[in-house]
C-alpha cells in the first residue's frame, strides 16, 4: 500500500526537504505552498504531485479539499508551513506583523485539519490509521526578547495540537508535534529581518553545525513511518550547540579534558 501525504511550506526549506524525505521513504507527496513556480521544479525534482494555495484564505484550503478528495487518500497532514516577521518588543511590536504570525501559524493549520479531517478518517477507516503532524518550534516552549509575536503564534499552534490530540482520543489518528530549535534554512531569518542578509547570516555565526533543514524531514518521516500505535506527542530537537533557547555555544565545541 502507499500512503499519501499533504506537506504544507513545501517550496523551502523544512518542508521542502519532507517532500524529498517521504518520496525517498516512498510515499506519494502533494507538495502545497504559494510559489507555483517554486513548486514546479519540486514537482519536477522528486515526482511528488504540487498544488498551489494561499493556506491563510479559506477559499484556497477548501479548492486543495476537494481537490484532494477527487485525487485519492489522504494519510497524513504534515503541516510545516509558518513564519515569523520583525524581532521588535512587545510594546514595539507591528499589529500587522502579529497578524500575519497568526494567521500562517494557527489558522492555517485550524483550517487545513477542519478541511481534511474527514479525508484523515476515511484513509484510517481503510487503512488502519492516518497522521497529523505540526512542525512547531522552541520558541513555543520559551519566551526571549524580541520574540513575542513569534512565540505566541508557535504557542498557539502547539496548543491547537495538544487540544486535537485529546480530541481525537479513541480514534487511530495520531497528532505529532516536532519542534525545532536552531535551524539553518535559506530563508526563514532572512524573511524575519526583512531581507537583510548580513543581519541574517550573522545569527549563525561561529555555531558549530546547526540543525538543517534535512535533520528536521528525516525526523518527520520517522514518525510517520513508526508503526502506526506508536505516537511521538513532542519531539523536541536542538543542534548541540544551542543547549537551550537563550544558551547558544559559538566556537568550535570541544570536550573539557582534565588538565595533565
Amino acid at each position: 500500500m502507499t500512503r499519501r501525504a499533504v506537506v504544507t511550506g513545501a517550496s523551502s526549506g523544512i518542508g521542502e526537504a519532507t517532500v524529498g524525505a517521504l518520496r525517498d521513504a516512498g510515499w506519494d507527496v502533494v507538495g502545497v505552498a504559494r510559489r507555483a513556480e517554486r513548486l514546479a521544479a519540486l514537482e519536477k525534482q522528486t515526482g511528488a504531485a504540487a498544488y498551489a494555495a494561499d493556506l491563510t484564505q479559506q477559499a484556497d484550503v477548501d479548492a486543495l479539499a476537494g481537490w484532494l478528495a477527487e485525487t485519492g487518500p489522504v494519510h497524513a497532514l504534515v503541516h510545516v508551513a509558518g513564519g515569523a516577521r520583525g524581532t521588535d518588543r512587545v510594546e514595539d511590536g507591528d499589529p500587522g506583523d502579529w497578524r500575519w504570525m497568526f494567521e500562517v501559524n494557527v489558522l492555517s493549520a485550524q483550517m487545513l485539519v477542519a478541511a481534511l479531517l474527514p479525508q484523515l478518517r476515511a484513509a484510517a477507516a481503510v487503512d488502519g490509521h492516518a497522521d497529523t503532524l505540526f512542525v512547531t518550534s522552541t520558541a513555543a516552549q520559551r519566551a526571549y526578547p524580541g520574540g513575542g509575536g513569534y512565540n505566541a503564534a508557535k504557542a498557539g499552534e502547539s496548543m491547537l495540537a495538544e487540544a486535537l490530540r485529546l480530541e481525537l482520543n479513541g480514534e487511530p489518528i495520531r497528532v505529532v508535534e516536532v519542534a525545532p530549535g536552531m535551524v539553518y534554512t535559506e530563508e526563514f531569518t532572512l524573511n524575519r529581518l526583512r531581507g537583510d542578509r548580513a543581519a541574517a547570516e550573522s545569527v549563525y555565526d561561529g555555531v558549530e553545525q546547526p540543525l538543517v533543514a534535512s535533520d528536521v524531514a528525516d525526523v518527520i518521516a520517522y514518525a510517520l513511518n513508526a508503526p502506526g500505535h506508536v505516537n511521538l506527542d513532542l519531539v523536541t530537537m536542538r543542534p548541540v550547540a544551542q543547549s537551550a533557547q537563550h544558551l547558544l555555544a559559538r566556537g568550535p565545541l570541544r570536550p573539557r579534558l582534565p588538565v595533565e
